[in-house]
């Protein structure tokens, strides 16, 4: 409930903002925040100005979000972090409080005063409040305020205190604007565009090369014997325990998915969407001329630029509770497709529309999400249960090493031979239970540990742990001439393959430097693609990234080769030019708004910061400590 009600300071823009506060605020704690509190008493955790942020508030907040941050540090339970580190997680959640204080005071200051309509208007239109009809329900109101404890004025004081902020902050975010010159710039710099010659020359489609002779094929074998001896294998049992191997033991009841279930309607139970393309204007005459422009040649590019002034927006995937207006919201969900509608006279002037495309509204049922949630949740709850489950595992070593290991712990075990590079005499992949960086730890114990060494749980790459026993060691033997000439042969024939893809691509290299160009071909092997166009705002699949990563810097007529694994390639840029125009308007609408949407938050969040300046706020340590209590957490260390 807490949670919901503040979550425009916690996952919305604001909350980049103030996040950025916190951080700032939180590195930059001094013992002058303390001063000023030395001799008051505990129900008062910090003082901002006039405004007081009582402790009752801090323990509410601890209770919120505390079991949140510490999952997130893959702890199931805040109670058992250390005092210090509880102390430092309920510094940094007063600092989200203290930097709310500051805004509130600031509007205090400039005399911004919420009148209660809006309040009563605020509190009808949240979900959290609804009943079955969609509507305010005031017994579900009352009923969720009891479960969570709370007055009804205090959600009222919560609900005034947020649209307080965001009466004084949305002004700033919202004003903020991009400058012509500037989105020019960076568009024709995303925009700019080459063409590129590839000449891509595969090793496998070179000849293969008749086999030498023995002495050349024992000069090659003397030069690699590293390439022809039999590895090292060591046979060793492994056990894992990581979020992928514990997920499949969570065990969740029908009744916790369901409540996912319905906490997720929405996700669930999707309205009609609607792909809209929309031109507002000032006037009924330009409007009508948008719409004339428009249904004569049914082009929306053509339509935006109509009418000079006109704002033009592309919405894909509306829904109804997207549209501020009720007019507007009416005519664009009760219109056909395709068919451009308008004149519309709304509250904010003129609309001509388009409905591209229509989703009809859809459900999916608990029984056909079940399989889905229940994946999610146990991917959530995962890492929390390595934590939990480690000292099992840990005793269960320590008792009977990895011979018994119980079953509900959800490790993983298997056992087995493999060599230094995690493959098996086979050569093939050892079926190791762990992929990547972990995959990696527990080759490189293996290959570190001593036979008959006890085992012991080691933490490993991403919130997993494991053990290793090595019972037997088989060492590295060479292979004699004779043993390894088949393989001797493959690979110096695999070598001379390559060394003459390489000849062939630096040939073609220097020719085409010289030229500034690639001359036609016709060899075995050599495959040409031309005029491939190539922008930072829009990579072509069709070039390599060895190749892709040199093109921003090159001219025209350059020439540029790279390689990977199995091929050899050569580039030349043949054209750079900007396209006119040099991205659809939606494009370029939709990079200013985001441009400016980003201005707007540096532009609030510099705010905040400054007020943390002008207002400091002085912090009441013992209260800190008495909010911990009070929340059940037991108190962190000054």
């Amino acid at each position: 409930m807490i949670s919901y009600l503040r979550r425009v300071l916690v996952e919305s823009w604001l909350g980049r903002v103030v996040a950025i506060v916190v951080f700032l605020a939180f590195v930059g704690w001094g013992i002058g925040d303390v001063i000023g509190f030395m001799s008051e008493e505990t129900d008062v955790v910090a003082r901002v100005g006039q405004h007081r942020i009582p402790t009752r508030d801090l323990a509410m907040a601890l209770r919120s979000e505390m079991p949140t941050l510490t999952q997130q540090m893959g702890v199931k339970d805040p109670s058992a972090m250390s005092p210090v580190m509880q102390g430092q997680m309920a510094r940094q959640i007063l600092q989200r409080l203290i930097a709310q204080a500051e805004l509130l005071e600031a509007a205090r200051n400039l005399k911004i005063i919420v009148p209660d309509s809006a309040i009563r208007e605020e509190v009808f239109s949240l979900p959290y409040f609804k009943g079955p009809t969609g509507q305010f329900d005031r017994t579900v109101f009352n009923q969720r305020l009891s479960a969570q404890g709370l007055s009804e004025q205090q959600v009222l004081d919560m609900i005034r205190d947020d649209l307080t902020v965001r009466a004084l902050l949305q002004p700033m975010a919202q004003g903020a604007s991009v400058s012509t010159t500037l989105l020019d710039t960076l568009v024709n710099y995303g925009a700019r565009t080459r063409l590129v010659d590839l000449i891509s020359i595969p090793v496998a489609a070179q000849p293969t090369v008749p086999t030498p002779d023995n002495a050349t094929l024992q000069r090659y074998y003397k030069n690699h014997l590293w390439q022809f001896g039999t590895p090292e294998l060591r046979h060793a049992r492994i056990v894992v325990l990581s979020a992928q191997t514990v997920a499949d033991s969570i065990a969740v009841d029908d009744a916790q998915l369901k409540h996912f279930y319905d906490e997720q309607s929405s996700r669930y139970n999707v309205p009609q969407t609607r792909d809209i393309q929309l031109i507002t204007a000032s006037t009924e005459a330009d409007a009508r001329k948008i719409a004339d422009s428009w249904k004569q040649n049914g082009d929306w590019q053509n339509a935006q630029n109509a009418v000079k002034g006109a704002a033009s927006v592309d919405m894909p995937g509306a829904r109804p509770a997207t549209i501020p207006s009720d007019i507007l919201k009416q005519a664009l969900f009760q219109a056909p497709q395709g068919q451009v509608i308008g004149p519309v006279k709304t509250e904010m002037g003129w609309a001509v529309f388009r409905v591209t495309k229509i989703l009809p509204a859809h459900s999916t049922s608990f029984a056909d999400a079940k399989q889905d949630i229940l994946k999610q949740y146990r991917a959530a709850m995962a890492p929390s249960v390595v934590t939990e489950r480690r000292r099992q595992l840990q005793d269960a070593i320590a008792g009977k090493g990895l011979d018994a290991i119980p079953d509900t712990v959800g490790a993983a075990a298997i056992a087995g031979s493999l060599d230094a590079q995690g493959n098996t005499a086979d050569k093939q992949p050892a079926p190791i239970p762990a992929s990547g960086k972990l995959r990696d730890a527990i080759i490189h114990q293996i290959f570190t540990q001593n036979t008959g060494d006890n085992p012991t749980l080691i933490d490993g790459p991403d919130n997993s742990w494991f053990a290793v026993v090595v019972d037997s060691i088989t060492p590295a033997t060479p292979r004699t001439f004779e043993q390894a000439k088949a393989d001797v042969i493959t690979a110096w024939q695999a070598d001379a393959r390559h060394h003459a893809a390489d000849q062939q691509a630096t040939a073609l290299f220097l020719a085409a430097r010289q030229k500034g160009s690639i001359a036609p071909q016709n060899v075995p092997g050599v495959q040409i693609v031309r005029d491939i166009p190539f922008s930072l705002a829009n990579p072509a699949k069709a070039l390599p990234p060895e190749i892709a990563s040199y093109l921003p810097r090159m001219k025209a007529g350059q020439a540029v080769m790279a390689e990977n694994a199995d091929t050899f390639f050569v580039a030349v840029v043949t054209r750079v030019f900007i396209p006119a125009p040099p991205a659809p308007a939606d494009v370029l609408q939709k990079l200013k708004n985001n441009m400016a949407q980003a201005y707007g938050d540096d532009l609030a969040a510099s705010y905040v910061q400054d007020l943390s300046k002008r207002v400091p706020a002085h912090i009441n340590n013992a209260a800190i400590q008495a909010a911990l209590s009070a929340a059940g957490f037991g108190g962190g260390a000054q």
